[in-house]
């Protein structure tokens, strides 16, 4: 599903128009974004938790070459689904 078929499942279950399905669809994706930029994880009951995650500094290898390179510390999101959502999905 992509996020158009997501918008119009939305709008369909809600009974409002793709319109306004798009914009709250758009918000929370926005909100979501700008927490995981602060560093704070974000917990919807029923559903699961994003987080972000830090990746420490390591080397690693160039497959094409096979010359050893750094790979610098970076932050990743994370989603870890919860427990209501893991059992519908069963």
């Amino acid at each position: 599903m992509n996020k158009t078929e997501f918008v119009d499942a939305v709008a369909k279950t809600a009974g409002v128009t793709k319109t306004d399905a798009t914009k709250v669809v758009a918000a929370a994706i926005e909100v979501v974004t700008k927490s995981l930029k602060k560093g704070n994880s974000v917990q919807i009951t029923g559903f699961g938790t994003f987080d972000v995650v830090k990746r420490a500094a390591r080397n690693g290898r160039n497959p094409a070459t096979g010359k050893t390179m750094k790979i610098a510390a970076s932050k990743a999101p994370k989603f870890k689904a919860g427990k209501v959502l893991k059992d519908a999905v069963k």
